[in-house]
């Protein structure tokens, strides 16, 4: 897909987020000076090429109360981590899992969910959930408490 001038600014318009308005799409379009539904058009075919990856919030996961982050790593059969990932990732309490290579001997973990909680105690049964929904698939886990916000931005593209 070619990335056409409109693109670009609709890019430029919302690397940082869209706008919080009721109707952001519209402040965006009003912006550019084309319509609420051509932005949507453009953003869409956009996302279905591949030039952006996904639309969606990014929220703040501390000033919504939730002090204790945590990103539990855990070793898990490589036959097995991908059903596991999968049924980890629908658990209500993940906000998001994956699968990452392994770095022997000193980091044995290939699959990474993230957990919230307002109190250490509501990530810790959270963790034991995970531990249970594994059973014998998990060789070990660790648990990687976060202490600030880390990067949470895209490309960025200067005007």
């Amino acid at each position: 897909m070619e990335i056409t001038d409109l693109d670009r600014k609709i890019i430029q318009a919302t690397q940082a987020g869209l706008p919080l308005t009721r109707h952001p799409y519209r402040t965006i379009a009003a912006q550019l000076g084309v319509s609420a539904e051509r932005v949507m058009q453009r953003m869409t075919a956009m996302l279905e090429a591949g030039v952006i990856r996904r639309i969606g919030a990014v929220p703040n996961h501390y000033r919504l109360g939730y002090h204790y982050n945590g990103m539990t790593v855990w070793d898990v059969e490589d036959v097995q981590v991908n059903g596991m990932g999968e049924r980890i990732g629908k658990l209500s309490f993940v906000s998001h899992c994956y699968q990452r290579p392994r770095h022997l001997p000193e980091w044995p973990y290939n699959l990474f969910a993230m957990v919230h909680g307002r109190t250490e105690a509501e990530v810790a049964v959270q963790i034991q959930q995970i531990a249970s929904l594994l059973g014998e698939h998990s060789r070990g886990h660790e648990v990687l408490y976060s202490s600030r916000i880390l990067k949470k931005t895209g490309l960025r593209i200067e005007k």
